[in-house]
């Protein structure tokens, strides 16, 4: 008996073959150990018939994969097709959790996950100055932070508190490209890590509701988002060109909070008595500064 089409299994059937075709248009025959004959090549990267020999597949088969009509690729499948992209380990855990999502039977898409921070962990922001730091959802909307983590995004507490968000201002606020010197890193690694997660989550509304605002309002985005990197190392140290305080070098750590749905905690360190250090206690107590003289008080509604 055939297995049942649900609308799960064909959502993931679709991303999982969306993964395969952007992987095989950017792999080189050169990079496989193919030999180009003469003439225009029409196809970017390998052909589709290339890719199934390499692989061993037949070549109905894997166009049925990459047409989203396949979802039950077997693990050696995975792995055959792994081994001809020349996947890192990173993209063959993603390519393997796309084949599970596909297989698997999701009647309705996921609720987005609860932005509540819990109490110890704004206190754990507080503890951490004069240090930047944050907390972030998985499609990086920005939850809670301290003085000198919302500061040192230079402009973005111009907008609303739920419209804060690291991708959104990557791309969108006027900022951004001077704030970072390596903004083109900057922004390939933030989609490659959204695309990892909404290939997994793809019908979650907090990730479709941003990654359809950016796709509509940034070219830059849409060009890094069809490229479907999954991989992306972010930098161990962060340059910041920032208006009030001058270029500033910190490291960078970011941690996975347990028992939350998703949340990150993101920390920016410099070592004590460096100009870096200075900047950033500079950071703080002018980002925690009230923003009119004590004597006057303000009516809060």
């Amino acid at each position: 008996m055939a297995a049942e089409r649900t609308p799960g299994g064909e959502s993931g059937g679709m991303e999982l073959g969306r993964f395969l075709r952007a992987r095989r248009t950017q792999t080189g025959p050169e990079q496989v150990g193919l030999t180009v004959g003469p003439g225009l090549r029409r196809t970017p990267g390998l052909r589709r018939e290339e890719l199934a020999t390499l692989a061993g597949i037949s070549i109905d088969y894997y166009v049925r994969l990459e047409r989203g009509k396949e979802t039950r690729p077997s693990p050696s499948v995975l792995d055959a097709l792994a081994r001809a992209l020349r996947l890192n380990d990173q993209e063959h855990h993603h390519l393997r959790k796309l084949a599970a999502r596909a297989a698997r039977y999701a009647p309705e898409p996921p609720p987005a996950p609860s932005r509540t921070v819990r109490p110890h962990l704004k206190l754990l922001l507080d503890s951490l100055r004069p240090n930047p730091a944050y907390i972030i959802s998985r499609s990086t909307d920005l939850l809670a932070w301290n003085p000198g983590g919302l500061a040192l995004y230079a402009g973005v507490d111009d907008w609303p508190a739920r419209q804060r968000n690291l991708a959104r201002y990557l791309f969108l606020h006027p900022a951004a490209h001077g704030l970072f010197p390596d903004w083109d890193n900057q922004v390939r690694t933030c989609v490659s890590r959204l695309r990892a997660i909404a290939g997994t989550t793809p019908d979650a509304p907090d990730l479709t509701n941003l990654v359809g605002e950016l796709l509509l309002k940034s070219p830059d985005f849409a060009k890094l988002w069809e490229r479907y990197d999954v991989t992306g190392r972010k930098p161990a140290r962060k340059t910041f060109q920032h208006p009030h305080v001058g270029t500033i070098s910190l490291a960078a750590q970011s941690m996975q909070l347990e028992d939350t749905p998703g949340q990150r905690l993101g920390v920016y360190t410099a070592d004590p008595g460096t100009p870096d250090h200075d900047a950033l206690l500079l950071l703080d107590l002018t980002a925690s500064a009230p923003a009119t003289p004590p004597n006057q008080t303000h009516e809060h509604p």
